[in-house]
């Protein structure tokens, strides 16, 4: 696929940025130089807390988290940070979850889950569960499930186990999540080498997150598309990026939703590349949808649904 007729300047001059910190034969690179060089490109990417944002780590019954805050907020938004399962932590989305907190007047929880290979699934999900039951307990209800990429996985996995276990999830923000487990067609094999992630990246992903061991089948903590229930999950909004191997992944889940008579919005981003939230500071279409997304959280929050 050509992507020069779909992927504008802005956009490849961010492409390129971020190759430029894929490590030496990024092919047989070992996890932890993958780790370095995530750190390494996050850290080139960070911007300053807006003014008012406060921050402190601590740690929600052993799972360790930070806690942006800005004023007296009455509802919080649990952040599960992107990285394919395997890179990524507090610091990886610090600036991004301070924006948040600072647009919307919530608190933001991020969550610092642990790692593939290290810990194969389920550990990831575990962490998950169990920041947001303790974060329901902290702070009460009122909670908004948000997450990219990978963390939009564990954000939908903790809204479909939450049913009928917790109560106060107002609703969950998905940006470029990763839902299924097929990526043997769709968009897997249509972008199978878009700029930013490829399919060869997810095959790789999904082995380390996997630890050697077989796939689950029917498990909606590993993958929520496999669930067979999509009745009574919170109000949902999605977003995708065009020139992404998991698109589908979203556009596939948003029509489960509707299908089960769940509110549930889809918004895809035309010309943009997974891992875009990297870029909404130096690229237009990015800001723009970081924006929509951070609508979309406060509106979630505050019980609204513009979208009908």
């Amino acid at each position: 696929m050509d992507y020069r007729e779909r992927i504008d300047a802005e956009t490849w001059a961010f492409i390129e940025k971020v190759r430029s910190f894929a490590p030496p034969d990024a092919g047989n690179a070992t996890v932890a130089e993958q780790r370095a060089a995530y750190d390494a490109l996050c850290h080139a990417f960070a911007v300053p807390y807006p003014e008012g944002v406060a921050a402190r780590n601590a740690t929600a019954d052993g799972v360790a988290v930070r806690i942006y805050s800005a004023g007296q907020p009455n509802r919080t938004v649990i952040w599960f940070h992107g990285g394919g399962f395997v890179v990524g932590g507090l610091d990886s989305h610090d600036d991004l979850c301070a924006e948040i907190c600072a647009c919307t007047g919530f608190r933001v929880v991020a969550v610092d889950y642990r790692l593939a290979p290290d810990h194969p699934h389920p550990a990831a999900f575990e962490d998950c569960w169990t920041a947001t039951r303790w974060v329901t307990r902290e702070y009460g209800a009122g909670v908004v499930l948000a997450g990219d990429s990978a963390g939009g996985t564990l954000a939908a996995a903790v809204a479909h186990h939450a049913r009928g276990r917790l109560e106060g999830i107002l609703g969950q923000v998905l940006v470029y999540p990763w839902l299924g487990d097929d990526m043997d067609g769709g968009s897997h094999v249509e972008h199978a080498d878009a700029p930013c992630l490829t399919r060869a990246d997810m095959l790789f992903y999904r082995q380390a997150r996997l630890g050697g061991l077989p796939a689950p089948v029917d498990d909606p903590t590993y993958a929520p598309l496999s669930d067979t229930d999509f009745s009574g999950l919170p109000p949902t909004v999605i977003f995708v990026a065009e020139c992404d191997p998991l698109r589908d992944d979203g556009i596939a889940y948003y029509e489960n939703l509707r299908a089960a008579g769940c509110r549930a919005h889809l918004v895809e981003e035309p010309g943009l590349v997974h891992g875009y939230l990297r870029a909404r500071h130096s690229v237009q279409r990015a800001a723009a949808s970081f924006e929509r997304i951070e609508t979309a959280i406060e509106a979630l929050g505050q019980g609204l649904w513009p979208w009908d």
